[in-house]
């Protein structure tokens, strides 16, 4: 279940986000969704790692709110705050076309999405600018080169990592190999 709180004005509002109840427009200015579900931690698997069970279960819903911000781009340029909470199946490319169309756009907080990368931390020094906070929480592939990109190009935007660039990132067991078969060679010449 996806837990929308939206604001359009002063008034705050709360509801399980599902494809038929949403009215998206120019006047919504603070959006925050957060993704609950007891399985949450089957979306946070790394991809490669799940078995049919968790693929099944998790393409069933993964467009879910991916497809809502895609119509939050089309239709809400004036968002200034966007908070997504446990939404591993959100993307880069999700935040860099969000980025893009919603300009005035000045908080965005990202906790847990597991899917969100350096890149992101790119199109913000590309397209962020009248960002202001910018937090990436329990991102694990964020790395500590890509926030200090960020501190360098965008001194002025508050930065909060907490343990993102210390968590373990997403690799496959065919990256790793290759590396060690690689550093094994260079060693015996």
């Amino acid at each position: 279940m996806v837990h929308l709180r939206h604001s359009h004005g002063n008034t705050m509002q709360s509801a399980e986000l599902k494809k038929n109840n949403f009215l998206l427009g120019p006047a919504l200015k603070y959006l925050s969704i957060c993704w609950y579900s007891e399985r949450v931690k089957v979306c946070n698997i790394e991809d490669w790692m799940k078995n049919h069970f968790q693929k099944d279960f998790c393409n069933r819903h993964e467009n879910t709110v991916s497809d809502f911000l895609l119509e939050v781009c089309n239709r809400c340029p004036n968002l200034l705050s966007l908070t997504l909470s446990g939404c591993g199946h959100i993307t880069d490319d999700c935040i860099l076309l969000l980025l893009k169309n919603c300009p005035n756009l000045k908080t965005l907080k990202l906790e847990n999405c597991v899917r969100i990368t350096d890149r992101t931390l790119e199109a913000v020094t590309l397209y962020g600018g009248s960002l202001q906070t910018l937090h990436v929480d329990f991102c694990r592939n964020i790395t500590r080169t890509g926030l200090e990109r960020v501190r360098e190009k965008r001194p002025s935007v508050t930065l909060r990592a907490e343990r993102s660039a210390d968590m373990i990132p997403d690799n496959k067991p065919e990256k790793k190999l290759t590396l060690e078969k690689a550093s094994r060679k260079l060693v015996q010449l």
